[in-house]
């Protein structure tokens, strides 16, 4: 039997995780409150992006869409909005709930809550963060733990591109302050639109063993549009509990885009960068006395979120840990928040993981 699969939101992510699940085989039911949006998805999203509209995908003018007899349920709405949505489909008891990136805005509204209800439900969260399921990272965290660079020093992730880019692929929106992308107490900005960068740091420093995020040191840069207000460039100084450091740069402001992570070691530095030829990605290996040696990862964009859910699919039904768990996109967040209140008072912010995902976890640093 085909795995059966709600998506609650037919925007940009909403249509890429369709087409996504149904590349998979997977019945899907997509469901969103405005009838606009809907119709949307179907005439200019979907032949746009993902060839033309799939007919066998059923559609609902709700909220929530029908309820129950779903085996994962995909919530692709705004994060203000996303916690509240993921919350109620507990309720239906799906195999597994996958919520976005980032997972909730920095006010972590209920964001503790959720994970409370989830793990009581035994309901498997995970997070829309493609890129650490992706083959490249897999290579990029393979390549430093044969120390193929040495004792690992430090970690960089920079998300950049510029507001204007992404503004295009939705032309229904005439102004930046008109999307999410143009508020940061939605979940936008440069840090929530590029949340993949914290999360990816915090990915790779767990896996090589250097601890959870612990304090948190930002220099935030805002621009007013109007009413809204967004961070266009996020730049974040991460310590863990173990003493490790490295950096997160994250902006609305660069042309060309440039996505990329580096590991820096004793003896050298290994990064990949994002979509370095056209879809495909690229690592490059480089050490002292040795010519730079490249790797392409090839693949194409829409194999992304296939991967992501093929992923949750295995993770739940094999009972296995997952680096896109609801609890690390959750993380995320939290340290996102802690940059603004970093940025807020000028000052160093640490997180106490005792309290969980919530506003009482971060607080300036003695």
């Amino acid at each position: 039997m085909a795995t059966r699969c709600k998506v609650l939101g037919a925007g940009l992510s909403g249509c890429a995780l369709t087409a996504a699940a149904r590349a998979l085989g997977w019945d899907v039911v997509m469901a969103d409150a405005s009838e606009e949006a809907l119709k949307r998805a179907q005439k200019e999203i979907f032949p746009n992006r993902h060839g033309r509209w799939d007919t066998a995908v059923q559609t609902e003018v709700s909220a929530a869409g029908p309820r129950g007899g779903f085996d994962v349920i995909l919530v692709a709405v705004e994060p203000a909005l996303a916690v509240a949505a993921g919350i109620e489909a507990l309720g239906e008891k799906p195999k597994a709930l996958v919520l976005g990136s980032p997972p909730c805005p920095p006010s972590l509204e209920r964001a503790d809550e959720l994970a409370k209800a989830a793990a009581a439900a035994g309901i498997p969260g995970y997070c829309m963060f493609e890129h650490p399921v992706s083959r490249g990272v897999e290579l990029l965290q393979e390549m430093v733990s044969a120390r193929q660079i040495g004792e690992v020093q430090s970690i960089e992730v920079e998300w950049r591109d510029h507001w204007d880019g992404i503004l295009k692929g939705m032309p229904w929106h005439s102004r930046v302050s008109d999307a999410v992308l143009g508020n940061w107490e939605r979940g936008g900005g440069a840090a929530g639109e590029h949340a993949q960068a914290v999360h990816l740091w915090t990915v790779l420093a767990a896996a090589l063993g250097k601890g959870r995020v612990a304090e948190v040191g930002a220099m935030v840069s805002y621009a007013q549009d109007g009413e809204a207000m967004y961070d266009e460039r996020f730049d974040a100084l991460l310590r863990t509990d173990s003493g490790f450091s490295g950096r997160v740069v994250c902006d609305l402001l660069t042309k060309p885009a440039r996505k990329r992570a580096r590991v820096h070691g004793a003896d050298g530095m290994i990064e990949l960068s994002f979509l370095h030829t056209g879809e495909s990605d690229a690592i490059f290996l480089q050490r002292s006395g040795a010519a730079e040696k490249i790797t392409p990862v090839h693949k194409k964009r829409a194999e992304d979120y296939q991967g992501l859910l093929r992923h949750v699919y295995f993770s739940y039904k094999d009972g296995k840990p997952s680096p896109v768990s609801l609890e690390r996109g959750l993380d995320t967040a939290v340290m996102i928040a802690a940059g603004h209140m970093s940025e807020g008072i000028r000052g160093r912010v640490r997180i106490d993981w005792e309290q969980g995902w919530a506003a009482e976890a971060i607080a300036p640093a003695m």
